[in-house]
């Protein structure tokens, strides 16, 4: 019996789940297996998965809207910025003119009034050349006169006071 003992227990040794007398009871044990791992799986980790898949969907569709609705915002301000940007320039522009306006006006103003001046200055200068020219006339006029008489007398005669005016009146109407 020693030896059929140690037979059985060497074929007993073997890979069990290979042994088909244990098969059924292995069936029965995977199914209640696979029934509770889909139990699990169904009622507890699948929703879970499936609720995190569906608020990171949400997450994500949201996150698009409102992408999608500053970018609308985006082009929106850059719209108001560039209306804004050309108004300005519009405006810089109305402000240059009438500045320049202002300022040749002012220009204008000044150039008549410095106009007015430099006339007023030339028709004194004038009257004042007049008046220097009159008395330069009637100072060679006396120094002619005097000059004259002296030289007649110098050269011995009698100087007639009446004759040598009118030779320099004379001379001087002849050469003007």
């Amino acid at each position: 019996m020693a030896t059929e003992t140690t037979g059985e227990a060497t074929q007993a040794a073997g890979m069990p789940q290979l042994e088909f007398s244990t098969f059924p009871n292995q069936i029965f044990w995977l199914v209640i297996t696979l029934v509770v791992i889909y139990l699990i799986l169904s009622r507890v980790a699948l929703p879970r998965i499936g609720g995190v898949l569906a608020e990171r969907t949400g997450t994500i569709t949201n996150d698009i809207a409102k992408a999608e609705e500053l970018k609308a915002q985006a082009v929106e301000a850059e719209a108001a910025y560039n209306r804004a940007l050309a108004e300005a320039r519009s405006e810089a522009q109305r402000i240059a003119a009438e500045a320049r306006a202002d300022i040749q006006a002012g220009l204008d103003d000044a150039i008549a009034k410095a106009d007015a001046e430099i006339s007023a200055k030339a028709a004194e200068s004038e009257k004042a050349i007049a008046e220097i020219r009159a008395g330069a006339l009637e100072s060679v006029k006396e120094v002619a006169t005097v000059t004259a008489a002296e030289i007649v007398t110098a050269l011995g005669g009698k100087a007639d006071t009446k004759a040598v005016a009118a030779a320099i009146e004379t001379r001087i109407k002849g050469s003007a």
